[in-house]
């Protein structure tokens, strides 16, 4: 499974501006986000779809995003662990 290419990130914008207004994590390339100097999100592309690796905790776990509701949760989700990750400490 390959990092999403800018075509993918195109068709993925939506939910890029979704983790932008979040706050708190820099974006250093595009769909590649950090908090503090630790990576906590990036997407892929596959021909099953778009999917999001998103740091939970110490791990990266990966959530599928093509559809409202897959892509809902996902945002519930990385809303919630960039809150822990605050609360730990770790955003910088």
């Amino acid at each position: 499974m390959k990092h999403a290419g800018p075509d993918a990130l195109d068709q993925l914008e939506s939910v890029l501006e979704e983790i932008r207004r979040l706050g708190g994590l820099k974006e250093k390339k595009r769909g590649a986000f950090y908090c503090g100097s630790n990576g906590f999100l990036h997407f892929h592309e596959d021909p099953a779809g778009f999917f999001a690796d998103l740091k939970t905790g110490g791990d990266y776990v990966r959530f599928p995003i093509n559809t409202k509701t897959q892509t809902r949760t996902f945002l519930r989700r990385a809303a919630a662990a960039l809150n822990s990750a605050k609360s730990a400490g770790t955003s910088g």
